[in-house]
């Protein structure tokens, strides 16, 4: 029965009143065990026929024969379950039908007699057997729970405080099981019925439709059934334990019928929800059980549902599992429920196939001895049927012979068996019988063995297995854990010892009684102690164990032949006895100690007081031992081991450096022979020159003037030099950096160039060693490169001279390689040390300069006092505060007044100037001109190699730097006018009288302006060359707010008068030096110095986008590029770029270009991912005869990349030469025809197709991401005529990507589009570029610029050095260093010039109060104080060529120059001083005054510079330094090349050249020589100086045309209208002219205009009104614009006198 199927039963009620009342007719016709249901809505239908096992009729009344009382069904099925119960097996009765079909009555009944259900009956059946059980080996168990499934809820019946749900879980053993349900014990059947009645109360019933006792929820009853038996024979007890569950499900129903309504209707789904859930299990099960599903594999889609519903989950061993099941189907019996018992009938029927595969619930160990109980006994009774019975009584008697029986009874014993023997060959099977009968008794013992037997016996060993392992050494702890190794008490053994102290006694090998071998395990014989190395032998030694009478065991060692054996050290080759503790070595690495514990102990007991020897016993012991028996001296031979190792390293060492100094030497003659091989290739004529020796040229004297001018001007020249000493020392000041970030000094090293200024001296240490005597022949001051230390700790400043640095280096290397071995705290005191112990600092002093300030004495010379207020400045060139200083002549015995307490009074100083002395200082400051060390002239510290001259003619740009200073008094004092100055001079000056003594006093009055971060001022002054003397003030407290400081220092000084000392009044001033203790540290951390240069901000220009270097051509050879020489001729040229796209008509179309931002010749291109393009580019310049375009060899783009900024040191792989489709002279459009006079200019187009794809590159074949941008490089390699190389053009392009198919917005490119309805949109899509093409003849490569470019001095900023990485990027300063530096001396210069005007005018304004009727003594005085009036100093009567000045007109009377003087003052300042407008009409260029005074200038001095306008703004007073490009210096003297430029010395040049015709001829017979062509991209200013509407004159007609004009100095860019994009025309101002005319206004009745001039044309422009007109005119030349304001105003002045 394990694989039964589930007993199904149906039982039909009687009708109920409901069904009365609606006198229903009875459709269930039951016959034996079948059931039939009629269809009372088709009475002809057949009827539908089920079996099941038992069909119960209880429709009718007990007076029935058929009907199946209450008794009958629990008989039928109750018994069946109960005798299963008994059994062991699981079992289970559930009844099933829908609301109202009886089934709470069939399984729980009525408590009237014979209604009893069949739960109440089994429990009763239950006891009633129990009791009735007579076996006192048996006792039973029973435990009850009653529990209910309520709308998928589950509640404890039994426990009235489990008023909660309860889990339902599951056990991977148990299975479903519910947590924390009450199982309560009960001894009898009342117990039972007291809980059932109990529990019933507690279940949830309700009234509906169709039952007015309906239950509501599901309801399990479980018995838990326990048997246990004892069996006398084993003492064992086994158990059963089976599971009685008895289900009353609730009521299946529907809705409609039911009227179940709220509660009641949601109660009746969640029972239809189980109960279907229910079927779908019971399908699914009948479905696997079914006859074509039994033999198949179970598949994955076979799922039985049981964890859809608690129900089902909890019966799920109950159904198809471990249980015998039965259930009762109630049936109604009414045609009004047809449906729901038609239900029901299915329901049972497919439950009929369900098959529960059931098993005895008990322990597997008793279960399998009672099965081997039961095939004993079966056995025996097999052997008995055979007539074997003895044989098994003396089976068990042999087995059980005691060792101690007697010969006889074994010998009866024998027989008896061999008889047993003879009677078993005979008997059938009954071997194989007795061997399975003695098996299984055999099996049957084990099992029942109890557990405290196997305790006893698995100890019983455990003490066996510890005694062994005790004897062998091996200790055992209590808990069976390996304790360790110890030394046997009694046996011989050798224990190993080893180098490592660890592994010495860890192995033991015992000395057997007798013969113990030892060797290798390749040996014939079996070793005993098996040992491996290079020295044992196969059968190395043996030890022979010997017992004597008295029980002493004597161990001797007896060594084979040819084995290494030592005892204590010695080799032993004939047997010797061993003694405990002895040292026994085999072979090179075996190393033991014998123990003989016995031996040992007696010992221990003969001597007990031994002591414990000194030195352990151990593996060195032994060693050592060995070796001192052995005669060897291990010291010895470990020294001289080292000392061969050491000669063996030298000579190694000696013949290493000797292959790499030959290597070097190799290697350093193979480079000279190529240099050579190099320098012959490239510079072949320089050997020819030399050779040939050149032929003398006579030089007219206005030539060698010109000569002797460049040569002072540029044999001083040192910013190659400055250069090379900042490429070549830059890996030092980084090393000295890396080391200060890693030892973590708060020191930073940076470059700075120091020059020897009146505001910065050098100090004697930074000077070289021979300065003194360089000083003497040089005429400039000198400029060094020096290393500024930046102590961030101590808020100090130190200058290094590179040599300082070198050796401070080596220091800090030394305290790096330290670092590593002082502590941490050896360094921090370190740190501390400011002195000369630690290389990263200096002694830094107290106080610090604050800066200098220069008072002129030049008032001396008149006895008329002054108070200076003069600007304190730093050596930056910093204005830090201003002071007060007064200065007055007195006489000799005048007394000083009494000032008061507040003032301190110094007593009357003598000094003395000695002529001599005086004199070798001026020869010592400028001994070619006398100049002062005041820097008035230091062109040559404010010019970059390569920089000079603009244009072709006119001044330089150093000229035009020096501007501000006019000429100086020592010119004037040097000048051919200078006699004819000293009469009246020496009138003036009665109380200067040689040999006399004057005195004067000078008062420190106050400091004013100075910041608060100096606590403690004071002042010291001396005279210049007086380095060693100062007079000093006292300190005073600086708050930096409040009232100016008041030092009141009163110094008198009495000099004796000499020609030195009236020299010096004239010229030099006092030196006031002002210090300070500095408070702050105002260091930026270290790398901070390159974001921030020392240029100011006003002329620091923003990078909008970098000039990036050619890309390399890629079909073009590499040529070496000749050194350029001379200039030849520059052209400006202005380049259109664009990039065209194919539109769908097949045209090419200029792409959309977004102009925004405001800056010419930018903008970024839109372009459409994937389409064709072209690149179009447009040269556009002014015709020349030396700019012939031929042909364009190459167009590449490279340097793809989305940052404005390229790193061009890299290889590019994505260069692309584009293929060149067309090129040619073309004709402008129409918006690019500007008639700017006679528009002469020319158009050079060329087109190249690009296929952006074949770079290769994703930021180009994608489409750009929003904010992001695409930069490439474009390089155009153009052949000129007469050219030895190609000009390169280079362009930045910006672009965006966007699809293919998007609508770029007009309004965000095309902005001027609706401003000017005749602007057409394709003729702004293009960005401009502006460049400056020079075109250079070959420089001779034996002239002293080649030599200087030879020197190869490599950069070593790019060299790596240890601990660069921490730097963060830092790099030292470099080129921009040298043009910083420019921009300081310059400031210092205008900072001095400005000092000596304020002078010369603050002493005007005193003489004239002072002296009204004493100019005329004035006017020449003033001419040789000041250095930088210009209207009010009369220029030289000498023009350049000797003649009279022909335009000058007759001066001024002087009072009215001095009222002009007095109201023009202020507006003068703003302008540069550089001759006085004495015209009766203004018309006056820019380039005509410059070049007029320049060739005075030159008259006097070649080596003074010439005076220029245009110094006030950045970009007139130095533009290459502004444009970056600073190799297209020309070195030519200033001449005139066309009449536009210098009208005036049109005369001047004419007379020349009729000098020398024959020179002339010869240099138009000259064959034209190659050019070498340079071509480089002018910066954008980013300062408007103006822009708006001006009217052109149209050539060849009266009409005017409006354009719109931007004026960015030096550049004016001209466009269509204010909303054009795109530059049409530009004018450089640097080469050309402006020029203004009352006259031709008149003439031409045009007001408000002014003509500009250039080389090839003449433009005439229209302003709107006068004051626009002057806007423009000061915009175009502010010093123009400044002279005709003066001329106007005096005409004005004059004319209100009149």
């Amino acid at each position: 029965m394990a694989g039964a199927s589930v007993k199904v039963a149906v039982r039909v009620r009687p009708f109920n009143s409901r069904e009365m009342s609606r006198e229903s007719k009875c459709i269930i016709q039951m016959s034996g065990s079948t059931t039939t249901i009629l269809n009372p809505k088709q009475p002809k239908e057949t009827p539908k026929s089920f079996s099941f096992d038992y069909s119960y009729w209880s429709h009718t009344t007990p007076a029935d024969i058929n009907y199946a009382s209450q008794k009958q069904v629990y008989r039928d099925i109750g018994e069946e379950m109960l005798q299963h119960a008994f059994e062991g097996y699981n079992v289970c009765i559930f009844a099933y039908g829908q609301t109202g079909a009886g089934k709470s009555y069939t399984m729980m009944g009525k408590q009237e007699k014979d209604q009893q259900g069949i739960i109440p009956q089994l429990c009763e059946d239950l006891f009633s057997r129990i009791n009735d059980t007579t076996n006192d080996n048996m006792s039973y168990s029973v435990e009850v729970s009653y529990m209910e499934i309520y709308c998928e809820r589950v509640r404890d019946l039994l426990n009235p405080k489990n008023k909660g749900n309860l889990r339902v879980r599951e056990h991977p053993l148990m299975g479903p099981y519910v947590e924390d349900l009450s199982k309560l014990a009960v001894t009898s059947y009342n117990d039972i019925q007291d809980l059932m009645d109990s529990g019933n109360k507690a279940r949830t019933v309700a009234a509906t439709n169709m039952n007015e006792t309906s239950s509501r929820s599901h309801a399990v009853f479980n018995i838990i059934f326990t048997q246990k038996r004892h069996d006398a024979e084993t003492d064992i007890t086994t158990e059963k334990v089976s599971k009685i569950s008895l289900v009353d499900l609730a009521g299946s129903e529907r809705a409609d019928s039911t009227g179940a309504k709220g509660t009641r209707l949601k109660e009746g789904a969640n029972i239809n929800k189980s109960l279907t859930t229910l079927g779908k299990v019971i399908s699914a099960l009948a479905e696997m059980d079914s006859g074509p599903n039994k033999n198949k594999k179970k598949k994955k889609t076979d799922f039985i549902p049981y964890r859809d519903s608690v129900l089902t989950w909890l019966l799920r061993e109950n159904l198809g599992g471990n249980s015998r099941t039965a259930m009762v189907a109630a049936l109604s019996p009414a045609d009004i429920n047809y449906d729901e018992t038609l239900s029901t009938l299915r329901y049972a029927d497919r439950a009929k196939q369900i098959r529960c595969n059931a098993v005895i619930n008990e322990d597997p160990n008793n279960k399998l001895i009672r099965e081997l109980k039961d095939e004993v006994a079966r056995l025996r009774d097999l052997l008995y049927a055979q007539g074997l019975g003895d044989i098994i009584d003396m089976t068990n008697a042999i087995a059980g012979i005691s060792p101690s029986s007697s010969l006889s009874a074994l010998s009866s014993r024998a027989a008896s068996v061999a008889s047993l023997h003879e009677r078993i060959m005979f008997a059938p099977g009954s071997e194989e019988a007795i061997e399975r009968l003695k098996e299984t008794e055999k099996i049957i013992a084990e099992l029942n063995e109890t557990w405290e037997e196997k305790l006893r016996r698995t100890e019983a060993i455990r003490m066996e297995r510890e005694a062994l392992l005790a004897e062998m050494g091996v200790a055992m702890r209590e808990d069976g854990g390996t304790l360790g190794v110890f030394s046997p008490k009694k046996t011989p053994h050798l224990v190993n010892l080893n180098e490592d102290p660890l592994m010495s006694e860890c192995l033991l090998y015992y000395i057997k009684d007798g013969i113990t071998r030892v060797g290798r395990e390749d040996a014939e014989k079996r070793q005993d102690i098996v040992l491996s190395g290079h020295f044992i032998k196969e059968e190395h030694c043996l030890f022979r164990s010997d017992t004597k009478s008295g029980g002493e065991v004597i161990v001797t060692l007896e060594p084979c032949e040819g084995a290494d054996t030592y005892v204590n050290g010695k080799k032993v080759t004939e047997p010797s006895i061993l003694r405990s503790g002895n040292r026994i070595i085999m072979g090179k690495s075996h190393v033991f100690r014998f123990n003989h514990p016995e031996q040992a102990r007696q010992e221990r007991e003969r001597t007990p007081c031994a002591e414990t020897p000194a030195e352990p016993v151990d593996w060195a012991f032994a060693q050592r031992e060995l070796l001192e028996k052995q005669g060897i001296d291990m010291k010895q031979e470990m020294e001289q081991r080292l000392q061969e190792l050491e000669d063996q390293y030298r000579r190694e060492r000696e013949e290493a450096n000797y292959l790499l100094e030959q290597q070097r030497l190799d290697y350093e003659s193979k480079l000279e022979a190529l240099q050579k091989q190099m320098d012959s290739r490239y510079y072949p004529e320089a050997n020819e020159e030399e050779e040939e020796p050149e032929d003398e040229v006579q030089w007219t004297e206005r030539e060698f003037e010109l000569a002797l001018w460049a040569f002072r001007k540029w044999k001083w020249y040192q910013f190659t030099s400055l250069r090379d000493l900042l490429w070549g020392n830059a890996i030092f000041l980084k090393e000295a950096n890396a080391i200060s970030v890693e030892l973590k000094k708060k020191v930073q090293f940076q470059f700075v160039l120091l020059t020897d200024t009146l505001y910065s001296p050098l100090p004697p240490d930074l000077l070289p060693p021979d300065a003194a005597k360089d000083r003497e022949k040089r005429p400039f001051p000198r400029t060094i490169v020096a290393v500024e230390v930046q102590d961030q700790k101590n808020g100090a400043t130190h200058y290094w001279t590179l040599e300082k640095l070198r050796q401070r280096l080596d220091l800090m290397r030394e305290m790096y390689d330290r670092a590593a071995e002082v502590p941490s705290s050896v360094i921090e005191d370190c740190d501390n040390v400011v002195t000369g112990g630690d290389p990263f600092y200096d002694r830094f002093p107290w106080f610090r300069l604050v800066g200098r300030a220069f008072v002129y004495l030049s008032n001396l010379l008149y006895p008329v006092p002054l108070v200076h207020r003069v600007a304190i400045v730093s050596e930056k060139g910093e204005v830090k505060g201003f002071l007060r200083v007064a200065v007055q002549a007195i006489s000799a015995d005048e007394e000083a007044p009494d000032y008061g307490s507040g003032v301190r009074q110094s007593g009357t100083a003598k000094i003395s100037f000695d002529d001599q002395h005086f004199e070798k200082f001026q020869s010592e400051s400028c001994p070619a001109v006398g100049m002062s060390r005041s820097g008035t002239s230091q062109e040559e510290l404010r010019i970059v190699e390569g920089q000079g001259q603009v244009s072709d003619v006119g001044p330089s740009a150093d000229e035009v730097n020096n501007n501000t200073c006019a000429v100086t008094p020592e010119d004037l004092l040097d000048s051919p006018e200078k006699p004819s100055q000293d009469g009246p001079l020496e009138v003036a000056l009665d109380h200067l009288k040689l040999g006399s003594i004057f005195t004067f006093r000078v008062t420190v009055l106050q400091a004013s302006s100075i910041s608060a971060e100096y606590a403690d001022i004071f002042c010291q002054f001396n005279f210049i060359h007086r380095h060693d003397e100062a007079f000093s003030t006292e300190p005073l407290k600086n708050t930096g707010r409040g009232p100016p400081l008041g030092f009141y220092h009163v110094q008198n000084i009495a000099v004796e008068v000499t020609k030195s000392f009236i020299e010096y009044i004239k010229s030099q001033p006092i030196v006031f030096e002002v210090f300070g203790h500095y408070q702050q540290h105002p260091f930026p951390p270290l790398c901070k110095d390159v974001l921030s240069p020392l240029r100011p901000s006003r002329r620091h220009f923003p990078r909008v986008m970098p000039l990036s270097k050619p890309v390399p051509a890629t079909k073009l050879s590499t040529m070496t590029r000749p050194s350029a020489g001379p200039c030849q001729c520059k052209y400006d040229l202005m380049v259109f770029f664009e990039i065209c796209e194919l539109e769908a008509n097949g045209d090419y179309i200029p792409a959309v270009v977004d102009h925004r931002g405001g800056m010419p010749c930018h903008g970024t291109f839109l372009l459409h991912q994937g389409i064709q393009r072209r690149i179009s580019v447009t040269l556009v310049h002014e015709t020349g005869s030396l700019i012939r375009w031929k042909e364009v060899r190459e167009l590449v783009v490279g340097r793809i990349r989305n940052t404005p900024e390229a790193d061009e040191s890299l290889i590019d792989p994505n260069i692309l030469s584009l293929n060149i489709l067309s090129s040619g002279y073309i004709h402008p459009s129409q918006d690019d025809r500007i008639s700017l006079g006679n528009d002469t200019r020319t158009f050079y187009q060329f087109e190249a197709a690009w296929d952006s794809s074949m770079h290769n590159s994703l930021l180009l074949n994608r489409v750009t991401p929003y904010r992001e941008k695409i930069y490439i490089t474009l390089s155009a390699y153009i052949e000129m005529e007469n050219c030895t190389q190609p000009a390169v053009i280079t362009k930045d392009f910006c672009m965006v990507f966007y699809s293919r198919d998007a609508k770029l917005p007009a309004s965000r490119s095309i902005r001027n589009l609706f401003g000017s309805g005749s602007l057409r949109a394709s003729e702004s899509n293009r960005v401009t570029g502006v460049y400056e093409l020079s075109l250079c003849r070959v420089a001779d490569a034996g002239s002293p610029g080649m030599q200087r470019r030879r020197r190869r001095v490599l950069d070593t900023s790019v060299a790596y050095v240890r601990g660069e990485e921490n730097l963060a990027g830092w790099r030292p300063r470099s080129d921009s260093l040298i043009l910083d530096h420019q921009w300081e001396l310059e400031k210092l210069s205008l900072l001095q010039e400005v000092e000596k005007t304020r002078h010369y005018l603050l002493l005007r304004e005193k003489l004239e109060t002072t002296h009204r009727l004493g100019m005329e003594t004035l006017s020449p005085c003033s001419s040789e104080d000041s250095e930088s009036r210009s209207t009010s100093c009369i220029s030289s009567p000498l023009s350049a060529d000797g003649a009279p000045e022909s335009r000058t007109s007759p001066p001024e009377t002087p009072s009215e120059r001095q009222k002009e003087l007095a109201v023009k003052c202020l507006r003068l300042l703003t302008h540069t001083f550089n001759r006085e407008y004495s015209h009766s009409h203004v018309c006056i260029s820019a380039s005509e005054s410059k070049l007029s005074e320049m060739s005075v200038t030159l008259m006097r001095d070649p080596s003074m510079p010439a005076l220029g306008v245009t110094t006030l703004t950045p970009s007139s007073t130095c533009p290459s330094l502004v444009e970056g490009c600073y190799n297209a210096m020309e070195v030519r003297p200033p001449q005139v090349s066309s009449r536009a430029e210098s009208p005036d010395l049109e005369p001047v040049i004419e007379g020349e050249q009729k000098k020398s015709p024959a020179r002339r001829s010869e240099e138009e017979k000259e064959p034209q020589r190659l050019l070498v062509p340079d071509i480089q991209e002018i910066r954008v200013s980013p300062i408007v100086s103006k822009k708006g509407y001006l009217h052109f004159l149209e050539p060849h007609t009266n009409g005017w045309v409006k354009r719109f004009v931007v004026v960015r100095r030096p550049y004016v860019y001209i466009y269509n209208s204010d909303k054009d994009a795109v530059e049409r025309a530009i004018l450089n101002l640097s080469k050309a002219q402006v020029e203004y005319s009352e006259d031709q206004q008149a003439m031409l009745k045009t007001p408000n205009t002014f003509a500009v001039c250039t080389e090839h044309r003449g433009i005439l422009l229209q302003a709107s009104s006068d004051k626009d007109m002057h806007d423009w005119l000061y915009a175009f030349n502010p010093l123009l614009a400044g002279s005709i304001r003066s001329k106007l105003s005096r005409r004005r002045t004059a004319q209100m006198r009149i």
